[in-house]
C-alpha cells in the first residue's frame, strides 16, 4: 500500500505559511542582475546521477534578492547568496561542487535534511508502549541524525513548482533504520521576497513512531572559506540547555546559561568563551554541540536566534515552531574537505543551528514528546530570514 498526503493535507502546507517581522536590522538591497551574473553556480551536470535506482539534480531558487541551490540527494542546501552590506551575493552555505563530492565527504551532513530522528539517541535504543527498537550505532554507543543511513543519504522525489519554492517527498519504509511504521515526509523549501529561506516540515505514519526533522546547514555569513566563525556575534532566546555526558547525550535535566560560557542571551561573539578549557561542558563538545531550551516552548513561530557576519554585516535571523535548538560550532571540521570555491573544511569556520525536539528524547520522559501516532500530523516550520547589520 502506498501512503500519500490527503487533499486536506495539502490545504494544510499552503494555509502554513507565516510572515514575521524583525527590527534587529534592516533589509538589504536586491543585488542587481550584473551581480547575479557574476555568481558561479554549481555545474548540475555534477549533480546528475543515478543512486540507488533515483535520479539526482540541482535545482535553483530565487525570490526576493537570495538564490539557492539544492540537490534532491539528501534534501542538502548546495549553496544560500545572499546580500552582504555592500549589497555584494555571499554564499553563506558551504557545500560541494557535486554529488560525489557529498557522498564521499568525511563530514555526513552538510546542508542536508534530518531525519528520521534528528541529534542523537542513547545507546542506540529506544522504546515504545513496552517494545524496544535497536537502531544502528553510528556516533560510538549512540544513534546520530537517523542511523547509518538517514535522509540525508536518500534520494528525495523533487518538484519545483516555481522559481521560489522545492517540494520533497520521501517515504521511510516501516523498520528502515529500526525505526518502526511507514513514514511519509514531505519538505517544501521556499525562498520569500523578504529574503528568507522557509522549511516546512510535515509527515505522516501508519504506526506509532518517533519523529524529529530539522535541516544541517553549516553557515559562515561571511561567506564560505571566509575564515573562522569565531567573531561571528550570536544571541539565543534561551535561558537553560540541556547539559550532556561524555557521549553528549543530554543528562535529562535543565541548568542556566547564567554565568557558563552558554549565555548567549545578549549579543556574544562566539569566541569569547570557546575554549574555556575549565568548563566540562566545553570540553565534552570540543566548544559548542549543545542543545538550547527556547523560552517559548510552545508550537508558536518565534524568535530563536539571531547571528551577524562580523566582516559581512549579513544578520541571520531564525524564527521556529521547534522547542530547542542545537549550535554547533564547526568543532570536528578537520581540513578533509573542498568545498565549491576550493576552500577546505578548515577548524570552526562554519557553524550550525538546528531547530529541534530536545536530543535523546525517547528515552527521557521530561522532555517534550517526539511521538508521532497512526491519525496525526507531524507539521513544523523554520525560517532563516537574512537582512544587513544597521
Amino acid at each position: 500500500m502506498k501512503y500519500i498526503f490527503t487533499m486536506i493535507f495539502a490545504a494544510a502546507i499552503i494555509s502554513s505559511c507565516t510572515n514575521m517581522n524583525t527590527d534587529v536590522s534592516s533589509t538589504p538591497p536586491a543585488s542587481d542582475s550584473s551581480d547575479s551574473a557574476s555568481i558561479v553556480l554549481p555545474d548540475r551536470k555534477a549533480f546528475q546521477d543515478t543512486i540507488d535506482g533515483k535520479a539526482t539534480d540541482l535545482y535553483i531558487l530565487k525570490a526576493g534578492g537570495i538564490m539557492a541551490a539544492i540537490t534532491n540527494y539528501g534534501g542538502r542546501i548546495v549553496g544560500l547568496w545572499v546580500p552582504d552590506k555592500n549589497g555584494k551575493l555571499t554564499d553563506v552555505v558551504v557545500g560541494f561542487k557535486s554529488v560525489s563530492d557529498f557522498i564521499n565527504s568525511t563530514e555526513a551532513y552538510f546542508g542536508a535534511t534530518i531525519g528520521r530522528f534528528g541529534n542523537r539517541i542513547a545507546k542506540a535504543k529506544f522504546s515504545l508502549d513496552g517494545k524496544q527498537y535497536n537502531l544502528f550505532a553510528n556516533n560510538g554507543p549512540n544513534t546520530l541524525h537517523g542511523g547509518k543511513k538517514g535522509f540525508g543519504d536518500v534520494v528525495w522525489d523533487a518538484l519545483q513548482s516555481n522559481d521560489s519554492t522545492l517540494v520533497l517527498h520521501y517515504l521511510a519504509k516501516d523498520m528502515e533504520e529500526g525505526f518502526p511504521g511507514n513514514l511519509d515526509v514531505k519538505v517544501t523549501v521556499r525562498l520569500t521576497a523578504a529574503n528568507e529561506i522557509k522549511f516546512e516540515y510535515y509527515a505522516t505514519t501508519d504506526k506509532k513512531t518517533i519523529v524529529n526533522l530539522t535541516n544541517h546547514a553549516f553557515y559562515n555569513l561571511n561567506g564560505e572559506g571566509s575564515g573562522t566563525i569565531n567573531s561571528h556575534v550570536l544571541q539565543i532566546d534561551a535561558d537553560q540547555y540541556t547539559p550532556v555526558d561524555s557521549t553528549l547525550i543530554p543528562l535529562g535535566k535543565h541548568e542556566k546559561v547564567q554565568g557558563t560560557p552558554f549565555d548567549f542571551r545578549n549579543p556574544t561573539a562566539i569566541g569569547a568563551s570557546v575554549n574555556d578549557s575549565a568548563n566540562q561542558q566545553i570540553k565534552f563538545g570540543k566548544g559548542y554541540d549543545h542543545n538550547f531550551v527556547l523560552r517559548d516552548s510552545s508550537k508558536a513561530m518565534k524568535h530563536a536566534a539571531t547571528i551577524i557576519g562580523d566582516s559581512s554585516g549579513i544578520v541571520m535571523t531564525v524564527h521556529t515552531q521547534e522547542p530547542g535548538l542545537q549550535f554547533y560550532g564547526g568543532n570536528f571540521m578537520q581540513s578533509k574537505n573542498t568545498f565549491k570555491s576550493g576552500s577546505k573544511d578548515d577548524f570552526r569556520t562554519a557553524f550550525c543551528l538546528e531547530t529541534q525536539h530536545f536530543p535523546d528524547a525517547p528515552n527521557q520522559p521530561s522532555f517534550p514528546s517526539t511521538v508521532l501516532n497512526p491519525g496525526q500530523v507531524y507539521q513544523t516550520s523554520t525560517v532563516y530570514k537574512f537582512t544587513i547589520k544597521k
